[in-house]
């Protein structure tokens, strides 16, 4: 088998059909998950019983290397490690240190649910990541606990944050999911925790990521609703985003005290600028977050499938792109019939 990335294609970079580059490459390493957060992996279907992938059928330290190896010279610059919970890899650090080895990655970061992030700070930061995301849906425990699926405990992850922070993981940036009725109460409270303290808290629109979350467009807080109620507490003043494409817009409180951000899918849809693909635990490269299909990588790696040959199938891919889901969604009240991803498999 070819482990070795090769830099046999110096020239460079892919364009999908709307002429968008790949910039970014999510990382899903695992399929499994401590929560059970209703918005993503439902405590019904996923229940005791539910038959997560065999480990055997995750990309190993080295496969993925060599993909992210791959797709780095193809343009990609910025690495994001997600799961599932991808704290619960026991090799995680060994897979922060074969990514953080690549040349041309300007930024390598995780998004992590905290709970196990205390205990894992330090050696990650050793081992070469450079900032971290924290999911934190309230800090209000009983609503933070219903928001996890009765698992979560608040207190272990702000821990997980304070690690975090002493190890040097930053931005620290704080994931903020918001479904009407549900947490967007809670926001205010939130905002007065973390301002001043140099972390970024992102306001992200409740979505229809996959068709087991029971989506429905009347739980979505747009965000432009709660730039307003914010607003009217602390003054906010708009920033420039810090680079074509990425999905947060960028606010900073008028007062100095840090600044926050909003990710609106559903009503400010971003596809035209999207430049992201992502690899799912099992070797799949999807180029949307709602796609319904991926890329199998992993048979023909484990196949001996060359390097030249591996690049020649992520190009196809990436040019073949034409995915502009939330653009095409519409005012639909619930998810469409359909077969999609669900969001645990690739990561937000």
């Amino acid at each position: 088998m070819a482990n070795k990335v090769t830099q046999w294609n110096a020239s460079g970079d892919v364009t999908d059909r709307f002429s968008r580059p790949l910039r970014d490459l999510r990382i899903s390493v695992i399929d499994r998950c401590n929560y059970r957060c209703p918005y993503c992996m439902p405590a019904d279907v996923y229940g005791e019983a539910f038959e997560f992938l065999p480990r055997r059928h995750w990309l190993t330290a080295g496969e993925i290397k060599r993909v992210a190896g791959l797709i780095t010279q193809l343009g990609a610059s910025k690495l994001r490690i997600t799961g599932g919970e991808p704290l619960l890899r026991r090799d995680i650090v060994d897979i922060v240190g074969k990514l953080a080895s690549l040349p041309g990655v300007d930024d390598l970061a995780l998004t992590t649910n905290g709970t196990l992030l205390a205990d894992k700070a330090n050696d990650l930061k050793a081992a070469g990541l450079k900032r971290i995301t924290v999911s934190v849906d309230s800090l209000d425990e009983k609503i933070f606990k219903e928001m996890s699926g009765g698992r979560g405990d608040i207190h272990s992850v702000l821990d997980g944050i304070a690690a975090a922070r002493s190890a040097g993981l930053d931005p620290i940036k704080i994931n903020v999911v918001v479904q009407k009725g549900k947490n967007d109460a809670t926001i205010l409270d939130l905002l007065e925790h973390f301002r001043g303290s140099g972390m970024i808290p992102r306001f992200i629109e409740y979505m229809d990521v996959g068709t087991l979350n029971g989506w429905k467009l009347d739980e979505v807080v747009p965000s432009k609703t709660l730039v307003e109620r914010i607003s009217e507490r602390w003054p906010l003043r708009p920033l420039e985003r810090n680079y074509r494409g990425e999905v947060a817009s960028r606010y900073a409180f008028e007062d100095g005290q840090g600044e926050i951000g909003f990710i609106s899918s559903v009503s400010e849809p971003f596809c035209g600028a999207c430049h992201r693909a992502r690899l799912s635990a099992d070797g799949k490269l999807y180029t949307c977050l709602f796609a319904s299909e991926g890329l199998d990588l992993r048979e023909p790696m484990r196949a001996g499938i060359g390097d030249a040959d591996l690049v020649g199938l992520l190009q196809n891919a990436w040019r073949s792109r034409e995915d502009r889901y939330s653009e095409l969604r519409g005012k639909e009240t619930k998810a469409a019939d359909e077969s999609r991803v669900e969001m645990y498999r690739i990561g937000g």
